[in-house]
């Protein structure tokens, strides 16, 4: 877990450094918001992935992009040294987070998954 917690954070940050409009003060603050972004994404995603079910139907799942940019939103504002400037760069950086994350994950070991 703290493996995964690592990954993120460096993804998080690579994320910063990509995207226009997101930016991480330092690696405390990116690993807090690693952190928070992974309890929202547990708490809170499901919760409006149900709520919003007609409308993912309807856009034929491209929705679940604003969704996921909208937990990017939520974290930026529980945490501070990272945020986020719009609704456009969140959508952006959270195709691009789960991007670097995937390949993060892909070239660690297994026996930590």
């Amino acid at each position: 877990m703290l493996a995964r917690l690592i990954i993120n954070m460096f993804a998080l940050i690579i994320t910063a450094l990509i995207v226009p409009g997101i930016y991480v003060s330092g690696a405390i603050a990116g690993l807090l918001a690693a952190l928070i972004l992974g309890v929202v994404n547990v708490l809170v995603r499901p919760l409006l992935t149900i709520l919003t079910l007609p409308l993912t139907i309807l856009t034929l799942g491209l929705f679940l992009l604003v969704i996921n940019g909208l937990m990017l939103m939520l974290t930026a504002y529980f945490v501070p040294g990272f945020s986020v400037d719009g609704l456009l760069p969140a959508v952006l950086g959270a195709v691009i987070l789960s991007l670097i994350s995937g390949l993060l994950r892909s070239n660690s070991p297994k026996r930590y998954y």
